[in-house]
């Protein structure tokens, strides 16, 4: 863990499976319901929910990803805690699971009658968001 300076936000992504992220970050960018929110230190305090979506962060003059698979943000003082349904930092992420994860899907919802869409869709979208965060890390 990384020293926590004024200039920085405490930044902790919190899972059922346990703690994915706990840093010192200079500024995040997170998809709420209503839109992207950004944070810098000394942000006002408020809670929002999330989507499922990409945050993106900056440390040490490097933006880094990590999936997000809804959740909620709490930002107050100097620390923003996300209580998320799971998270993935974009290097950790299996591209070809993603992939084959959303084919199944896709796949689902050619079916049609006997498949619940909300959940195809949601499947979709999340493997579709776990391949763009770890994208955004590939080496270019």
């Amino acid at each position: 863990m990384g020293t926590q300076t004024e200039s920085t936000i405490k930044l902790e992504i919190i899972t059922p499976h346990g703690v994915v992220f706990n840093k010192g970050v200079s500024e995040i960018i997170a998809v709420g319901v209503e839109g992207e929110v950004g944070l810098l230190p000394g942000h006002a305090s408020f809670i929002t929910a999330l989507q499922i979506g990409i945050l993106a962060y900056r440390s040490d003059k490097e933006t880094r990803y990590i999936f997000v698979n809804s959740g909620y943000l709490e930002i107050s003082g100097d620390r923003a805690i996300i209580l998320a349904d799971s998270a993935e930092q974009a290097e950790d992420i299996d591209v070809e699971r993603a992939g084959e994860s959303r084919r199944r899907a896709e796949e689902m919802l050619k079916q049609g009658e006997k498949i619940d869409f909300a959940r195809a869709d949601a499947s979709i979208k999340r493997a579709t968001m776990r391949i763009q965060a770890a994208e955004k890390m590939a080496p270019r």
